[in-house]
């Protein structure tokens, strides 16, 4: 049986799967990258699930960082 999984980060949608298993509070996962807890499941109906997730935060600091190795010509 699949579940539709909606992943939320401070109410705020992050990602949604359809999964055949229920992902568990307190287990780490990753999502588009980063990497991440689970910190409450809520079920919606027979086979809708919210999972509420903490994120790491990105530094932009680091995101803004250029490769200057190379140069694009």
């Amino acid at each position: 049986m699949q579940f539709a999984i909606h992943y939320l980060e401070n109410n705020t949608p992050v990602l949604s799967q359809c999964l055949e298993r229920i992902p568990e509070v307190d287990e780490n996962l990753k999502i588009k990258g980063r990497k991440g807890k689970v910190v409450n499941v809520v079920q919606l109906e027979d086979n809708k699930y919210q999972v509420h997730v903490a994120l790491e935060k990105i530094d932009k600091k680091q995101a803004l960082l250029k490769d200057d190795k190379k140069k694009k010509r």
